[in-house]
């Protein structure tokens, strides 16, 4: 079986490629590399830079690779970007989904895993989130993403073609072999912005609001490192080729940590001391999210390696430094 993997030259598609390699299967990678770097593509595996929205190169594609599954990475994921730009996130996240969708269809392609967010609950509890409480995304980001779940169901009602859309809570952390990590050079993910701030990348930490009702003031996530997440998609694609129904699941561990603990950890593992400074909200932060991943593990067997936030700070800080060093050599 060969995957497409789109967006695989970006922080969790360049997982993804690993882990399916790692895994002996056969992957074929399409990005337009307008945020993710070429460098981060495993050299075994093909690349083709382009756009998924362009049906026609989609089409030749899974022609020429005989691809059988999807696993679409490749979209836009800045909540308040989308609050400001909602049109670009529609467009980018929804509009060239459903032309993804569409080739995969016209191609004959049967499976097909989506990344999805938990951005689709919006404002919620810290209590964790089960996938049938009600769906109410405060963010474009979380809408376009909504939408793109509604096509897969939709398709899947109407063509021969089978999804699993799984909804990421805060993914974070790096390859522990240390072969990829995030690597955005406009990061706002909380884990990866701390590492860089332990780095002297930048030179102070911001905590956006400490006015969330939750114990410490601040925002609290599911955070769930990047190789757990990527276990879970090859995991995915196994249901669907043993001819398992569609399936829509969250991933995270079932607790959260508030941006305070997190900072903590950061400083705790690196032994270093770094400034944090308080800042205003950002526009579409919900104050918690926190997953019941009950479905995942019960339906396709996930069970972490990764479940523990020192070792996702450890191993994100590890990529940061390793890219530090190579950046001081060049």
């Amino acid at each position: 079986m060969t995957v497409l993997v789109t967006g695989g030259a970006g922080y969790i598609g360049s997982h993804m490629a690993l882990a399916l390699l790692d895994a002996g299967r056969k992957v074929v990678v399409i990005d337009n590399l307008s945020t993710g770097f070429r460098r981060a593509v495993p050299e075994a595996v093909p690349f083709v830079e382009g756009c998924v929205g362009d049906e026609a190169l989609v089409g030749e594609i899974i022609a020429e690779h005989g691809v059988e599954a999807i696993v679409h990475f490749a979209g836009s994921i800045v909540v308040p970007d989308s609050v400001v730009d909602p049109l670009g996130y529609y467009l980018n996240n929804t509009v060239r989904s459903r032309a993804l969708i569409a080739a995969a269809v016209a191609g004959g392609v049967k499976r097909f895993v989506f990344s999805s967010t938990a951005a689709v609950y919006g404002e919620a509890s810290a209590e964790p989130l089960d996938e049938d409480v009600p769906l109410a995304p405060v963010s474009p980001y979380g809408a376009s993403k909504l939408m793109t779940e509604q096509m897969l169901a939709d398709a899947s009602k109407a063509y021969d073609l089978r999804f699993v859309a799984l909804r990421y809570f805060n993914v974070a952390g790096a390859d522990p072999a240390g072969r990829t990590g995030q690597s955005s050079p406009k990061a706002t993910h909380l884990i990866k912005t701390a590492s860089e701030a332990v780095t002297g990348k930048r030179d102070r930490l911001r905590i956006f609001g400490e006015d969330y009702p939750t114990p410490d003031g601040t925002c609290i996530r599911d955070y769930i490192h990047v190789t757990d997440l990527v276990g879970a998609h090859v995991l995915a694609l196994d249901h669907l080729a043993k001819g398992g129904e569609s399936l829509i699941a969250n991933c995270g561990y079932g607790r959260g940590a508030s941006v305070k603990e997190v900072i903590a950890s950061m400083k705790r593992v690196s032994g270093s001391d770094f400034l944090v400074e308080s800042a205003p909200r950002r526009a579409g932060d919900p104050a918690a999210l926190v997953a019941n991943p009950a479905r995942v593990k019960s339906v396709l067997g996930w069970s972490p390696a990764y479940d523990d936030l020192d070792t996702i700070v450890g191993h994100a800080l590890a990529w940061e430094r390793l890219a530090a060093q190579k950046l001081a050599v060049a």
